[in-house]
């Protein structure tokens, strides 16, 4: 692992053992991150898997109900019956933090409780197969949207943890070795720093003892 490019001196001996002490704490508050994030991950996607299986089901029911409904009513009656719709929908977009990931959460109200409104056409020249199909449709809804909520959630922690996980890979294949490398350089300089300076004076020690008559 290559070093830092610094001057082995003592003060920056200090500065980077600091560092080094706030990348190893900083390294171990992103993996609990990022093992946080994955349960939450795995959870919501343990849920999503349920969700979509019914979904799919559900909506499966809503294409067979059509089918039908288009088999016994022409096309232009089928178009004429669904043409003004009575009911309207507002859309709620909000958010819910997990692990400093601002997620999605989407809620909806109807104009009017009404469940009746959900068919815009009278019933002498429908199919009841019509009303089957928007029932089966109105009841799918809410889960359509939650799968959609789960699904934006899932996107935005899978790229939160891919950076999180690229950031504990830096720290802990980079950042800390070359500190710790540049650590070990700085010190061993400078015990090789003191071990002349202590030969030098011993020499000079000696040098003077020598011209004083002791030796």
């Amino acid at each position: 692992m290559a070093r830092l490019n610094v001057n082995p001196t003592r003060m920056e001996l200090t500065r980077l053992k600091t560092r080094l002490r706030t990348a190893r704490r900083g390294h171990k508050l992103l993996k609990d991150k990022r093992d946080e994030l994955m349960k939450q991950f795995l959870d919501i996607m343990r849920r999503n898997r349920v969700l979509r299986e019914a979904v799919e089901k559900h909506v499966m029911r809503v294409h067979g109900a059509f089918t039908v409904a288009s088999a016994l009513m022409s096309p232009e009656l089928l178009e004429q019956a669904l043409l003004h719709p009575k009911q309207s929908v507002k859309l709620a977009i909000g958010h819910k933090n997990i692990m400093s990931v601002n997620v999605p959460v989407y809620t909806y109200k109807t104009r009017n409780d009404d469940k009746a409104d959900i068919y815009p056409y009278g019933y002498l020249q429908t199919s009841g197969e019509l009303d089957d199909a928007l029932t089966a449709l109105s009841d799918v809804f809410s889960e359509l949207l939650e799968l959609a909520q789960i699904e934006k959630s899932m996107q935005l922690l899978a790229q939160e943890i891919e950076k999180t996980r690229r950031r504990v890979n830096a720290l802990e294949y980079v950042m800390i070795p070359q500190l710790e490398e540049t650590i070990r350089y700085i010190t061993m300089k400078l015990d090789e720093n003191e071990r002349g300076n202590l030969t030098r004076l011993m020499k000079v020690k000696d040098m003077m003892l020598e011209q004083a008559g002791y030796k």
